[in-house]
């Protein structure tokens, strides 16, 4: 196949074609919403439960929608036209989130089972699906310094319980469309998004957010100390935004990836406590660490082996994470100023 690095732009993706973005009131969802739009696509359908006013990012001329669309009514008429949909609906957030709220997570088949049946009927050409890591063999994790997983990892099936599950099956179903209904499915397993206009406080941060703002509070209230849950040995590595949205449409219109899941992710791995070192840099401080033993912490090891994405794409995510963070560290910083004065803020 010829590595062309093919997008919406080169597809045959009309700027009047309608794309669906469900989720796009969060931060991969919103972000891709105005990926599509500066690229000059002006039929954008942003749909997300948060009331509009709440949504991270808001973008002119994109319809937005307040739905819930684990119900299925709402999934058909948020469909209702497209022709592409882009499914980043989930109820998920970092470990501290996706450990404690099982159910929650599990719940998101909903959303996924009646989205792809909606996309279906309403004639969608390509359906995309943000599956996960979580959805890797856990004793593939046991160790900090595990090998990267490779996508044949997800089998023999040992996913993480709740969120980690949630996803594998929900892969199934978009590989199940293709091979029996000929609907075209992307099938991408994030690796930590992290970026400006992402979650940064609350409960539903992941890592990298978590961190600078611990640093940035730090810095602030001169308690020069953090706190990082687990031993801070445990790795991963981290996908700069920017990269994500790329990935998002070069996966979603790669006809060799129809119903393939492919990792999406940075192969550059840390500890944690290495993040730390860097978001220390950034903010040209030097904190004492405790370790809370008891905190959610995830899996030991986690990176993402990205030669089936060379070799397909000929490309992989490549931010450095060092360059990712100065950029989500200077926004966080802004956002926290922010709250700290009483103004609205993405939390």
């Amino acid at each position: 196949m010829s590595k062309e690095n093919k997008t919406a732009k080169t597809s045959g993706l009309k700027p009047d074609d309608l794309i669906v973005i469900t989720g796009a009131g969060g931060f991969i969802g919103g972000a891709l919403a105005r990926y599509f739009s500066e690229q000059g696509f002006k039929r954008i359908r942003a749909v997300d439960k948060k009331p509009v006013p709440e949504c991270y990012q808001h973008l002119a001329g994109v319809e937005s929608l307040c739905m819930d669309v684990s119900d299925s009514a709402n999934c058909i008429k948020a469909c209702e036209g497209a022709t592409e949909v882009y499914n980043l609906a989930a109820d998920m957030g970092g470990m501290g989130f996706i450990e404690r709220f099982r159910i929650e997570c599990l719940r998101s088949i909903l959303i996924n089972t009646h989205m792809i049946e909606a996309a279906y009927r309403a004639g969608a050409q390509r359906f995309f699906f943000s599956s996960s890591a979580c959805a890797y063999n856990t004793t593939l994790q046991e160790d900090h310094h595990s090998r990267a997983l490779k996508e044949s990892d997800a089998y023999p099936a040992m996913a993480e319980r709740g969120y980690g599950w949630e996803k594998l099956v929900s892969e199934m179903f978009c590989q199940e469309y293709w091979a029996e209904r000929g609907m075209k499915t992307s099938i991408a397993r994030f690796h930590n998004v992290y970026g400006p206009h992402g979650t940064w406080h609350g409960g539903r941060e992941k890592a990298p957010a978590a961190i600078a703002r611990k640093v940035i509070e730090a810095k602030d209230t001169g308690k020069l100390e953090i706190n990082i849950w687990g031993d801070g040995e445990q790795t991963r590595s981290f996908m700069f935004i920017d990269d994500c949205l790329k990935g998002v449409d070069m996966i979603a219109h790669c006809d060799e990836l129809i119903g393939v899941p492919i990792n999406l992710g940075s192969s550059e791995m840390v500890s944690i406590n290495e993040l730390a070192s860097i978001a220390e840099k950034i903010g040209e401080v030097k904190l004492k660490r405790t370790y809370d033993l008891n905190a959610p912490k995830g899996v030991a090891g986690r990176n993402s082996d990205n030669t089936m994405i060379k070799s397909i794409l000929g490309w992989e995510p490549n931010t450095p994470l060092r360059a990712g963070m100065a950029k989500t560290y200077a926004w966080i910083e802004t956002q926290y100023k922010d709250h700290k004065a009483g103004k609205r803020t993405v939390l």
